[in-house]
């Protein structure tokens, strides 16, 4: 009889990628894959861009820590979201559960919980989100990244993977990223990500350093949606975009260097494709801290090097990307010996001995 699991994750693109990467092991091993996402998230668009999977959409509530009008509505939304979810997994009747994490998925988590179905959670980061801190008590299984991970969640569930890795990423060519960028090649190519929702800083921390860095490279930069800059439209040597999906492994393997966000999945990305990053962690008054510690355990490894968002001047910033410059051959070679995988095969024996047992 063929084994059914239900994903969900959602909210960004690092909730949603680690999924997809798991989505052809799984169907090598027998299952039939299905996806709960909210109704209007990113993940949706996605799931349903990139797979031929069924997706379900239900009602997702944020979980605040901060005082909102929209917080006495939520809890109403995150209620029928599970009952929602609970519907849908009484039709479907997985196997099991896997959860990457994001708002959408505690309703999900819970449902599968009352109905006695496994749940196998993936934590990327240090430190788990809120999502995942509610839904801990409901899994069989924690899947984490790194080993202060498990000491954070407590060690008896956990079990240290990594991240899933999307095996796309590795089908990029740079002549393919070089044509359809318009860049000759004769140039380093400086490739810049601020996440999927982007981020403003960054962005204009490039472009007040742009003259100075297109003197030195071809840049590509994605800044996120609905963030391009006109004026910097048809800039020689400068290409921005808001997202991108089938061209992602083009644009990485055309990459000599890249400037960076330092969310889990984007550094084990980095790490599994070996490209010389430069990571500006999202800030603690911005975040919970969990990319501040993902930077500064990448450059403890001697894999990447990090600047943080505070001290962003165009002078510092283009001196930091001249320093990666210089040190990327170092920084190529501690990613090529680390031996640190991508978490892909690892996350699916986890499922598969819950399944199982």
């Amino acid at each position: 009889m063929q084994k059914k699991i239900i994903l969900t994750g959602g909210g960004t693109a690092g909730h949603v990628n680690p999924n997809l990467a798991l989505i052809p092991s799984l169907r090598e091993k027998g299952f039939s894959v299905s996806y709960i996402g909210s109704k209007k998230g990113m993940e949706k668009q996605l799931v349903e861009s990139q797979t031929d999977l069924t997706y379900y959409g239900i009602s997702s509530g944020k979980l605040r820590r901060y005082f909102s009008l929209r917080t006495f509505i939520d809890p109403f939304k995150i209620m029928a979201g599970y009952f929602q979810a609970r519907r849908i997994l009484k039709k479907e009747r997985p196997d099991v559960v896997f959860s990457k994490g994001g708002y959408v998925t505690v309703p999900v988590v819970f449902a599968a919980s009352r109905l006695k179905v496994p749940v196998v959670l993936h934590e990327s980061d240090y430190t788990p989100g809120l999502a995942n801190r509610l839904s801990l008590p409901r899994a069989q299984k924690i899947c984490v990244s790194f080993e202060a991970a498990a000491r954070h969640i407590g060690e008896e569930k956990c079990i240290l993977t990594g991240s899933p890795v999307r095996a796309e990423l590795f089908s990029g060519t740079r002549e393919g990223g070089l044509l359809r960028l318009g860049f000759s090649g004769e140039k380093p190519v400086l490739l810049i990500m601020g996440g999927s929702l982007g981020a403003q800083a960054v962005n204009e921390a490039v472009d007040a350093a742009l003259d100075a860095l297109l003197a030195e490279f071809d840049i590509v930069h994605i800044r996120g949606q609905e963030k391009l800059n006109p004026a910097l439209t048809g800039r020689a040597g400068y290409v921005q975009l808001e997202y991108v999906t089938q061209e992602l492994p083009d644009l990485f393997a055309a990459a000599d260097l890249m400037l960076s966000r330092a969310g889990a999945n984007a550094i084990f990305e980095i790490l599994a494709l070996q490209i010389p990053a430069l990571l500006v962690p999202l800030p603690k008054e911005a975040s919970r801290g969990d990319q501040i510690l993902n930077a500064e355990y990448f450059r403890s490894k001697g894999f990447s090097h990090v600047l943080a968002q505070a001290e962003i001047t165009p002078d510092t910033l283009l001196a930091a990307i001249r320093r990666l410059q210089q040190d990327a051959p170092a920084l190529r070679e501690a990613m090529k010996n680390s031996g640190m995988s991508d978490g892909t095969r690892n996350v699916i024996n986890v499922i598969l001995s819950v399944v199982e047992k």
